[in-house]
């Protein structure tokens, strides 16, 4: 998974990228179901599911505050899918910390790499299983 976060005055915006099958069977394994991206009859069930993951996976703050993330959908990609997430609006922050996890409930070796830039300076770090805990300070 690689997530970049883009914060601006208004709101972040937070895409992140998946091979299409490691997504399908996180799922699956979560949900104890089936999903068949680049099928039309599961959309709405992915959807969902998609926004349940996101919820439980991904946990940020902004300057020790929590952020509402919002769900704002997918899109499928070939062989990959990308999420888009949206964070409530905040000011500016000093400290950024996030809390990833995706695909940790089907892969004990998965990787996410994650991006957060502020004022187009871009840092990054990675995470390897089972580290899920970032921070970084900006002034």
């Amino acid at each position: 998974m690689k997530s970049i976060i883009i914060q601006n005055q208004r709101h972040s915006r937070l895409p992140g990228v998946f091979f299409l099958d490691d997504l399908e069977n996180a799922l699956g394994k979560k949900y104890n179901k089936s999903f068949h991206f680049n099928d039309p009859k599961y959309k709405v069930q992915l959807d969902d599911a998609l926004k349940n993951y996101s919820a439980e996976y991904l946990k940020l703050k902004s300057d020790g505050k929590f952020l509402r993330v919002n769900y704002l959908g997918y899109e499928e990609d070939n062989e990959s899918v990308n999420i888009f997430l949206e964070t409530e609006s905040v000011n500016m922050p000093k400290k950024v910390e996030a809390a990833v996890s995706f695909l940790y409930n089907l892969f004990d070796d998965q990787i996410n790499i994650v991006h957060i830039i502020l004022n187009g300076k871009r840092k990054s770090e990675k995470l390897s299983y089972p580290n899920r805990y970032l921070y970084q300070q900006f002034q």
